[in-house]
């Protein structure tokens, strides 16, 4: 029998409220017409106040979305009450074979995930290629640390020799370093008290770019990785997986010009471990996957190599996410948050941050900023990484009582994700 969807876990997917309130005036039967699933996939059109309806398919397992309607919103709202039909009427939405338009959606992507799955058709060309790049980027690190040097041996204060770092930048692209770019375009935004640290950890990065080949294995591929190197999905699942009951912790969207950024934070119920899924969008879409917080979903995960493995890869899924536990997960104190993440870069230097559940913790708010206490340690909240009205929300979540929240804890501080209220409910804070 298909296991259909709970209205919860259907809401928990849009992208705002006024979607959610949207989907729940269009999930009669009325409007639509043409629907049906074959398990894997939805399908329907919906019929609005234009001549022609609105042609909306569904594949589930990621799941992934496609409208004719003009929203930049995904799921739109036709999607989401195709997806509140299909949950609680299910007689509305009858078992059968796609409709084409549908069925050309699903193919194409179908055949987008066997290319990219398809090894490279000349292996030598491949180790040509990558000879190539690697000296390019050893070339390019080079450069930039001797760029660094010179910087401190003028002295941070004096500006007369130091001038953006865009041009730096654009060497480390042409270097086929993105990674180093990006750490390079930072520099011109940071506070002068921050920039002699960051120098020495660009420094230390470009010095291990140079000579990666001499690296430990895991901590080559972290190198890797920081300096920009990325492996497809399909090579990352060709290696080991973990299978496990992942516990959605959280997940956020990020935007520029370019694209959408979604990171979703998953823990093992059985292993114990942290994972990272990261999802990507074109301009003004939203990424495809999404995984309910606070649900379960038994997987196979492939992890990224590196000294602290937490990127992955979704591979195999056994089922839909169904309802996680009953209470908040456990989380750590204070102290064993700032520990953890102590052990973390001790394996990883670059590290930022890492995923933490902290239980017990109050949201304070000072003339200092918003902070969280357990009452005998108490670590400032990253401001910069979430809005104002995000960090009211939890407050307000708590009304002063001890909660569970995750996050990202690191050495600016913490940046709340979601918080789990008196009565065990999880709250996005976005």
């Amino acid at each position: 029998m298909e296991e259909r969807w709970s209205t919860e876990h259907v809401l928990s997917l849009a992208p705002d409220a006024a979607s959610r309130k949207a989907a729940g005036k269009l999930s009669s039967s009325a409007p639509w017409s043409g629907t049906g699933t074959d398990g894997a996939a939805l399908w329907g059109e919906y019929q609005g106040s234009g001549r022609t309806p609105y042609r909306t398919v569904i594949e589930l397992a990621t799941p992934a979305y496609q409208c004719s309607c003009p929203s930049r919103k995904f799921p739109c709202k036709h999607a989401l009450g195709l997806l509140l039909l299909w949950s609680g009427a299910p007689e509305a939405v009858p078992a059968g074979e796609p409709a084409d338009w549908a069925a050309d959606w699903l193919k194409s992507r179908q055949e987008r995930a066997e290319k990219r799955a398809a090894p490279p058709a000349d292996p030598e060309a491949a180790r040509r290629r990558a000879e190539r790049r690697g000296a390019r980027v050893a070339s390019g690190a080079a450069e930039l640390r001797l760029r660094l040097a010179d910087r401190v041996r003028h002295g941070l204060a004096d500006q007369s020799t130091a001038g953006p770092w865009e041009e730096v930048a654009a060497r480390m692209v042409d270097a086929q370093a993105p990674g180093l770019a990006t750490r390079v375009r930072e520099l011109d935004a940071l506070p002068q008290e921050r920039m002699l640290e960051e120098y020495a950890m660009l420094h230390l990065l470009a010095t291990a770019a140079t000579r990666i080949d001499e690296l430990p294995p895991e901590l080559a591929a972290t190198v890797r990785a920081r300096v920009g190197y990325t492996l497809d999905t399909a090579e990352v699942l060709a290696g080991p997986t973990v299978r496990d009951r992942w516990l959605v912790l959280g997940s956020r969207d990020a935007s520029d010009e370019r694209l959408t950024t979604r990171r979703v934070w998953l823990r093992g119920v059985k292993t114990g471990r942290h994972a990272l899924l990261l999802a990507f969008g074109r301009p003004g879409q939203a990424p495809d996957l999404a995984l309910p917080t606070g649900h379960l979903l038994e997987a196979e995960l492939a992890y990224h190599p590196g000294a602290r493995p937490l990127r992955a890869a979704l591979g195999t899924r056994y089922g839909a996410p169904g309802p996680g536990p009953a209470g908040a997960p456990a989380g750590l104190t204070v102290a064993e948050a700032v520990a953890g993440y102590g052990t973390a870069v001790a394996d990883d230097p670059w590290l930022d941050s890492w995923p933490t559940l902290l239980a017990e913790v109050v949201p304070v708010r000072t003339p200092d900023g918003w902070h969280l206490t357990d009452g005998h340690h108490t670590v400032p909240v990253r401001a910069s990484a979430v809005p104002e009205a995000a960090l009211w929300r939890l407050a307000a979540v708590s009304t002063g009582r001890p909660l569970t929240v995750f996050g990202e804890y690191g050495h600016q501080g913490f940046a709340p994700v979601t918080a789990w209220t008196a009565e065990h409910r999880p709250v996005g804070l976005t």
